[in-house]
């Protein structure tokens, strides 16, 4: 008997065996998903889609084998990272048939980036795209008011941030009004909390200032300050935003969008207001200087007016000097042109006595006619008898 006879078509117990593609699938989908219902890989992620059904389909592979893989959007939805090509993972899942293919694939419960935990891969991702974007520039950082006279605080009204920045600004300034605008600062949903507690602090008259302040906690507590939401909304605000999140070694993407951060919420207090202390010891320090420079002042302009009324006094001296020896000259040649000091030398002038007119020749008078002689002292009145 051949090999081929077995095998016959025209023999029909070789049907009795026979099953459709569908069965066979259906036992291979069954004895694969039962015997590989829990899996878990170390791969590198390629060829990854995300069609608009909001699921991940992707290829996991190392340097020998693949196998394709999908992350339903249920729980692609929970991940905080970015999927990329070429990212180092660790899966956990179950091999699942996809029967309309005939296709295993690994059906994907929970993956993390290889090396580094999810958030801080989700971090330095968030990190890597907003700088990109620019918000993190420093150009657009905006000053803080140097005397703010209303300051809305973003945080939970029951933390100890608040308390310890309520104490600080109460110390140092007074003339600062705080409003609360409370959200929840950690836990699911806290991020949209704290953007619409921003939202409002906008919305608020004559505020000046916004402080977002949460104390200490791991990176999962502070992770609502690490989406993005709160970093947009941060650049967005109209009033500078200064954050106090957490500790020292916190650094959060809130701090890197805020227009100031800082370390506690205790040090943000004092960055947000003056002391009045000191403010009193400037004032009283610049009150001096003013008092010795209008001294200084009042010294100078004394000076200069007792250099001015010299400087009058020896002009005026020398103009009177010029006006006496001018008037000395003039004196002297109106002597020398007087009438009285040519009588003085022996002369003497005649009038008329009738008009006053001088006689200067005999022809002027006639006998009879009175005649006045002036003389340098005195005068002598005679009449006329004759000219010749």
């Amino acid at each position: 008997m051949s090999i081929l006879s077995l095998f016959d078509p025209r023999d029909d117990s070789v049907g009795q065996g026979l099953e459709s593609v569908s069965e066979l699938t259906a036992r291979i989908k069954a004895i694969l998903e039962l015997g590989f219902a829990d899996v878990a890989l170390q791969a590198e992620v390629s060829n990854l889609a995300r069609p608009r059904s909001g699921h991940v389909y992707l290829v996991l592979k190392d340097e020998g084998s693949q196998v394709r893989a999908v992350l339903w959007k249920s729980e692609a939805q929970k991940l905080v990272f970015d999927l990329t090509d070429g990212l180092a993972v660790r899966v956990w899942g179950r091999l699942s048939v996809y029967a309309p293919r005939g296709e295993y694939q690994i059906t994907i419960r929970k993956i993390e980036p290889e090396g580094i935990g999810a958030l801080e891969l989700a971090f330095r991702q968030a990190v890597a795209r907003l700088a990109a974007e620019g918000l993190f520039d420093p150009d657009r950082k905006r000053p803080l008011p140097r005397f703010p006279r209303k300051i809305v605080v973003v945080t939970s009204p029951t933390g100890a941030a608040v308390r310890d920045l309520l104490q600080v600004v109460s110390r140092r300034w007074r003339a600062s009004d705080l409003l609360i605008a409370p959200s929840r600062v950690q836990g699911e949903g806290a991020a949209e909390e704290i953007v619409e507690a921003i939202t409002l602090a906008n919305r608020v008259a004559g505020a000046d200032l916004i402080i977002l302040a949460r104390g200490g906690g791991s990176l999962e507590d502070l992770w609502a300050f690490n989406e993005e939401i709160v970093a947009r909304a941060i650049v967005g605000s109209k009033l500078p935003v200064v954050t106090a999140i957490g500790h020292e070694v916190d650094v959060t993407i809130a701090d890197l969008a805020a227009d100031r951060r800082a370390l506690t919420p205790s040090e943000a207090g004092e960055l947000c207001v003056p002391d009045a202390a000191e403010i009193e010891r400037q004032l009283e320090r610049l009150g001096q200087r003013l008092v010795a420079a209008g001294r200084q002042q009042v010294e100078e302009a004394r000076d200069r007016l007792a250099r001015l009324a010299d400087r009058n006094e020896r002009a005026l001296r020398r103009i009177l000097d010029d006006r006496k020896f001018r008037l000395s000259r003039a004196s002297a040649a109106l002597e020398a042109l007087s009438p009285v000091a040519v009588l003085a030398r022996g002369y003497s002038l005649t009038l008329k006595a009738s008009d006053g007119a001088i006689v200067r020749e005999p022809g002027d008078v006639k006998a009879g006619d009175l005649i006045e002689t002036r003389l340098a002292s005195g005068r002598i009145v005679s009449r006329v008898e004759g000219s010749a």
